[in-house]
């Protein structure tokens, strides 16, 4: 087998392999395991799902031992957490850094797969699983002359491997979705002048991150097999206070002190406070509005809040997790750049014109957020049976079986692909129960003589279908998002992950095990 990435995913997909006993390979880009925690070092880099939940499951010992510090893991934490995992487990010895895969070719003689990577190397394998993130193609918009620029310029997504002093200089930040919103406080308490450049705001809830304290540690690990039962039953697989009830069946001051004490809940946990927040449009509007109203209580200017505060649905795009954002507006050395009135139109030696002006900076950096969920895996050139490319055969939008195999690409695994919960669920949790899914399929191969494995296209179509039919239902999908590929120019329109939730997507694969992994074709080993 050979695994792409050595993120989350990579590294248990390579334990579970071993298990099998397959002969297994990593490759990877970077220099070091983490995958999205590798490269994202941007200042104030946290992740929006709690620590004691956003971690593996598959060892009771390791969730014993590992102690999280912090409520919400910095990415420091994160990646260091990562690591222990590679070393834990001696899976270093398997992975080659440094090497970024180019292509891969399916040869329908040998049934395996011919991979190249970018640094030259050559491999031959049976079994291909790509586990290179959902967030992990960074998106560089296109800037007019940007090689003109003589100051330094950053992706929050392939931030330096050394901390960036940004003290005394002027620096400019375009976007304001999650990586803007967590790295602007840090870089305005540094820089001498912050220009924020924006196009659309975002919904933030604050996150009351704090120290992990033993009790609440304790607690959890007394019983975490219980906790990670309720994470299956949970539509996100991330445990939170969640309330069925509409938010239209309560008074107007009963629902204002839901959303109250949901607010102080803080993060995606505000979206629980009412369970039609995401199907009913007059709900969802409650919600936005109690939102708005927060946000403009904390920005002193009222024009400057008018452009801060966010319209429309809350929740269709990524809810922001934030701490001391909107204060951050407050500070003499911090404004706004309105893209949509002066749109950005080209570098010069010194800095960027925007609405026909001039401005001076030192630094510029791109909290432009990723290629979401397809980017990596175009960025690799795949060509299955007949050398179909998967650029050509997802033209017109990505289809998958389950978001595990595409059609036409044998022995051609992916994890958290496009129709699996991926982005909308606890991602580490859905990427163990992939690479379990994937073995148990693997398992099935080796017991009855199998060597090839593929989706059957009736499956893979009445499955993206499904999951069509499925976000249709909800809000999610009525606003332009990365959700939808609407920040990459040219991407058609079409909402990636699988809005069903976790506990539809597990009973679904549990159906597609117990009917022999029905959608699915398998072939005979070829005899020697």
């Amino acid at each position: 087998m050979l695994i792409v990435g050595a993120g989350f995913a990579g590294l248990y997909m390579l334990h579970r392999a071993r298990s099998l006993g397959l002969r297994a390979r990593v490759l990877e880009a970077g220099d070091g395991v983490g995958g999205t925690w590798y490269w994202n070092r941007y200042p104030g880099a946290r992740c929006d799902v709690e620590s004691l939940q956003y971690s593996y499951q598959f060892s009771p010992e390791l969730q014993q031992e590992w102690r999280w510090s912090e409520k919400y893991a910095t990415q420091a934490e994160i990646l260091r957490y990562i690591e222990h995992v590679a070393d834990r487990f001696d899976l270093r010895r398997d992975i080659h850094f440094g090497q970024r895969v180019s292509s891969a070719l399916f040869d329908e003689a040998s049934a395996c797969w011919n991979v190249a990577t970018t640094q030259g190397e050559r491999l031959s394998t049976r079994y291909l699983v790509l586990a290179v993130g959902c967030l992990s193609s960074a998106n560089q918009p296109e800037i007019a002359r940007f090689k003109e620029f003589q100051g330094k310029t950053y992706h929050t997504g392939h931030w330096p491997q050394t901390p960036v002093d940004f003290s005394g200089q002027r620096v400019a930040v375009i976007g304001t979705g999650s990586s803007g919103i967590q790295c602007i406080p840090i870089i305005a308490a540094q820089a001498s002048q912050l220009t924020v450049f924006q196009r659309t705001p975002n919904y933030a809830v604050p996150a009351w991150n704090a120290p992990l304290d033993d009790e609440a540690d304790c607690q959890v690990k007394a019983d975490y097999a219980a906790l990670r039962a309720r994470a299956r039953q949970r539509p996100t697989g991330y445990v939170f206070p969640f309330d069925e009830r509409s938010a239209l069946s309560v008074t107007d001051e009963q629902r204002d002190a839901q959303y109250e004490k949901f607010w102080r809940l803080g993060g995606l946990k505000f979206l629980g406070a009412f369970g039609d927040l995401l199907l009913n449009p007059q709900a969802n509007e409650t919600a936005a509005r109690f939102v708005q109203q927060k946000i403009r209580a904390r920005i002193q200017d009222p024009a400057l809040a008018d452009k801060l505060v966010p319209r429309g649905v809350i929740g269709s795009k990524r809810l922001c997790v934030e701490s001391n954002y909107y204060e951050t507006f407050n500070r003499p050395n911090v404004s706004l750049v309105d893209i949509r009135q002066q749109p950005l139109e080209r570098f010069t030696a010194n800095g960027l014109v925007a609405g026909g002006r001039e401005l001076v900076f030192d630094a510029v950096v791109f909290a432009t957020g990723f290629d979401a969920v397809i980017g990596s895996l175009l960025r690799i050139d795949l060509r299955g049976r007949a050398g179909r490319r998967l650029s050509d055969h997802w033209l017109e939008q990505p289809s998958s079986y389950l978001g595990l195999a595409v059609a036409g690409f044998p022995n051609l695994f992916m994890i958290n692909g496009p129709g699996s919960p991926s982005v909308l669920s606890n991602m580490v949790q859905s990427i163990e129960q992939h690479v379990d899914l994937i073995c148990g399929c693997l398992a099935h191969m080796q017991n009855n003589g199998l060597a090839v494995c593929e989706a059957e296209t009736a499956a893979a179509d009445a499955w993206t279908a499904h999951c069509r039919e499925v976000v249709a239902r909800s809000m999610r999908a009525t606003e332009d998002s990365w959700y939808v590929g609407a920040n990459i120019p040219g991407r058609p329109r079409v909402f990636m992950p699988y809005a069903g939730g976790v506990p539809a997507y597990l009973r679904k694969c549990d159906e597609v095990v117990a009917a022999g992994y029905a959608g699915f074709m398998f072939h005979e080993a070829r005899s020697e």
